[in-house]
């Protein structure tokens, strides 16, 4: 008769999908800043509350009983909000009913644009530095990672390098503008160029456009909607959580072509289903009124110009232009010899302010001696840190 063993239960082993994917560079610095008591100005959210009339149709929403399941593409009122602000600023008209899906905020819209269209053994174009979730999404997919780097130290596109890139096992690439981390913006020509350069061939377009209303100096948003070329082969994402400053609402959308929306619901359904009901609810009312978005600019602006005056008056960083987004790059040449990362940790634990270093958006690591600073915090916040950076 045999025995039981006293030996204990046993984990089977995991292979792992990701094996190059570790803890983000944003919880790292994140939880620093936190034990460190630093000035947090490197994850990308702001430390101020929204508009309380947005929570105030939560509530009513909530009280009226939305509280159950919507329609998994999202609330008509709201998509059809989405489709008539698009049409409005950009001018391309999308059908609320066929071609805008409300998703659970803008990274799940990433990945599952990514999940629709990519298919193993497909080749994606990252423009490096890019976002952290581009490239394990891409993997996830079964897809491979082509990555072509945005000119050092502008950070525009280089088109030579992108059309060398393009191969026909290509199936799509992801554009962002206003960019992350760098804060530059395409151009009208910028977005010519790749219409014109994509027009032969079927590849698809993912565009994250969650910095759309972040746009300074006077200039607009080129977002792809505005190009026909490019509109037709385009998942366009954004963000309300960026929008209206409640990232942690996790709500965004995307407009595409009713074909590639199609695609894309057959997966959404099945990652998320369906997104917050009273949250949409909410949102649709307070679309109503197009002035928190139309005024973004402007509110940002002012932050990004009180934070960049103080670190040319208090500091030795050389700034880069920040032409959209709520981030200011900065060369640390004049200030230190450490690598980026190193910088950035020396930074939080003895000056007491938190940053991102670039060379974290490169999958090579790349080091140009450049880090990001988010601006999207209050006035306090951002001259305790300037008073911080004094001592640099």
């Amino acid at each position: 008769m045999s025995t039981a063993t006293s030996s204990s239960p046993r984990t089977p082993a995991i292979g792992t999908k990701l094996p190059a994917v570790g803890t983000t560079i944003f919880t790292v610095m994140s939880a620093l800043a936190a034990e460190k008591n630093a000035v947090n100005l490197g994850q990308g959210f702001p430390d101020f509350n929204c508009d309380p009339k947005l929570l105030e149709d939560v509530t009513s929403a909530m009280a009226a009983g939305h509280n159950q399941y919507p329609p998994m593409p999202g609330i008509p009122a709201l998509r059809q909000a989405i489709a008539g602000k698009i049409a409005a600023l950009y001018g391309h008209s999308y059908s609320a009913a066929d071609e805008i899906t409300v998703t659970a905020g803008a990274t799940q819209a990433i990945i599952t644009a990514i999940l629709a269209v990519v298919r193993a053994g497909d080749e994606v174009i990252v423009l490096e530095p890019c976002y952290d979730s581009y490239v394990p999404n891409i993997e996830l997919a079964g897809g491979s990672v082509v990555r072509v780097p945005l000119v050092p130290g502008t950070f525009r596109p280089d088109f030579d390098k992108i059309a060398a890139a393009l191969s026909p096992r290509t199936r799509a690439i992801i554009v962002n503008t206003p960019h992350n981390p760098s804060a530059t913006v395409w151009t009208a020509a910028e977005m010519r160029k790749l219409e014109e350069l994509l027009a032969p061939t079927d590849v698809f377009v993912i565009a994250d456009e969650v910095y759309e209303h972040m746009v300074y100096d006077g200039a607009q948003h080129e977002s792809v909607a505005r190009f026909p070329g490019l509109a037709a082969r385009s998942f366009i994402v954004s963000s309300f959580g960026k929008t209206y400053h409640v990232t942690g609402w996790k709500v965004g959308f995307v407009a595409a072509p009713a074909p590639l929306m199609a695609e894309f619901r057959k997966v959404h359904q099945f990652n998320v289903f369906t997104v917050n009901t009273p949250m949409q609810h909410a949102l649709a009312q307070y679309m109503a009124d197009p002035a928190p978005y139309l005024e973004l600019p402007a509110f940002y602006q002012r932050k990004r110009d009180l934070f960049a005056a103080g670190l040319a008056e208090k500091t030795r960083f050389k700034l880069l232009r920040s032409e959209g987004s709520y981030f200011q790059c900065v060369d640390i040449s004049a200030v230190s010899e450490l690598s980026e990362a190193d910088f950035c940790l020396w930074l939080t634990r003895e000056i007491g302010v938190a940053a991102i270093p670039l060379s974290a958006f490169y999958g090579n690591g790349f080091d140009q001696r450049v880090v990001r600073f988010c601006f999207a915090k209050k006035e306090e916040t951002l001259l305790a840190a300037l008073d911080r950076l004094a001592r640099l």
